[in-house]
C-alpha cells in the first residue's frame, strides 16, 4: 500500500457506494427504487466514511482534488504529491464508476429515462442556473473544507500535560457527518458533487460504456462541479490561514 494506491482504493470504494445508492435509488426494478433523497444522502456520507478508513492511514483520505488542493495551500502536501493525488483520485474514480455500472447493467437496461441513468455517473441542476448552480458547489466545497481544518484529536489530560489518543477508524466519522448535513441542507439544488474527480471522472466513464440511450456529455455543464468545488477548497484555505495567522 502507497499514498497513490490508498486514494486510488479510498476514491474507488467511495464512488462505488456512492454511485451505487443512486443507481438502487434512481434505475427501475431495483429494490430500493424511489427511496429517496435521505437515502442516497445518508450513503453518501457512509460511503465517505468508508474511503477514508481505507485511505486515510497510507494518504490521508483526500479522495477529492479539492481537498487535495486546500492541503497544499496550507503546506501539508507538496505539489508533486498533490498531482499525484489527483490523477490517483480520478482513475479512482472511473474504476468505482464502471464496477457500478457492471453491477447494475440490468437494470441500466431497463430503464428509460436517459437523465436517470447519467445520474448514476455524475451531477446535473435541479434548476438550471449556472452562476448560481456555481455558487452552490462553492458553498458546499467552502464548508467541507473549513469544517476539516477545524476538526481535532481527541486527547487525555489538562492543558499543561496534554496526550493524544488515536481513535482508528472512527476518527473518519467526523468527515461523513459533514459530508452528510452538505447533502441534507445544501446539495437540494446541484447534487453537491463538491469534488471534481467524483463528477468528471464517473461523467467520462459514462460516456465511454455501451449504455444504451444515454445522455450527452453536458459539456456546458461539466465545468460547474469542477471549478465550484476548486474555487470553494481555496476560499477555505485561504481563511483558515487568514484566521489562523
Amino acid at each position: 500500500m502507497t499514498p497513490f494506491i490508498a486514494e486510488i482504493l479510498g476514491t474507488g470504494f467511495l464512488i462505488l457506494l456512492g454511485g451505487g445508492v443512486v443507481a438502487n435509488v434512481v434505475l427501475k426494478g431495483t429494490n430500493g427504487n424511489n427511496s429517496g433523497w435521505i437515502v442516497i444522502t445518508t450513503a453518501w456520507a457512509l460511503a465517505v466514511f468508508v474511503g477514508v478508513v481505507i485511505a486515510g492511514p497510507y494518504s490521508g483520505g483526500h479522495l477529492n482534488p479539492a481537498v487535495t488542493l486546500a492541503m497544499w495551500m496550507v503546506g501539508t502536501i507538496d505539489t508533486v504529491d498533490a498531482l499525484w493525488y489527483v490523477l490517483a483520485q480520478f482513475i479512482g474514480a472511473m474504476g468505482g464508476a464502471f464496477v457500478v455500472w457492471l453491477i447494475y447493467q440490468d437494470h441500466f437496461k431497463a430503464t428509460d429515462d436517459a437523465g436517470a441513468k447519467q445520474a448514476v455517473f455524475c451531477t446535473a441542476p435541479a434548476i438550471r442556473n449556472l452562476p448560481v448552480n456555481l455558487i452552490s458547489e462553492i458553498v458546499g466545497t467552502f464548508v467541507l473544507l473549513f469544517a476539516v481544518f477545524y476538526f481535532t484529536d481527541a486527547q487525555l489530560g489538562d492543558t499543561d500535560q496534554v496526550t493524544p489518543i488515536g481513535l482508528g477508524s472512527i476518527g473518519a466519522i467526523p468527515v461523513a457527518f459533514v459530508v452528510w448535513v452538505i447533502g441534507l441542507a445544501l446539495g437540494g439544488t446541484t447534487g453537491y458533487a463538491i469534488n471534481p474527480a467524483r463528477d468528471l471522472g464517473p461523467r467520462m466513464m459514462h460516456a465511454l460504456l455501451p449504455i444504451r440511450d444515454k445522455a450527452a456529455f453536458n459539456v456546458s455543464y461539466a465545468w460547474v462541479p469542477v471549478i465550484g468545488p476548486l474555487v470553494g477548497a481555496a476560499l477555505a484555505a485561504g481563511l483558515y490561514l487568514l484566521l489562523d495567522v
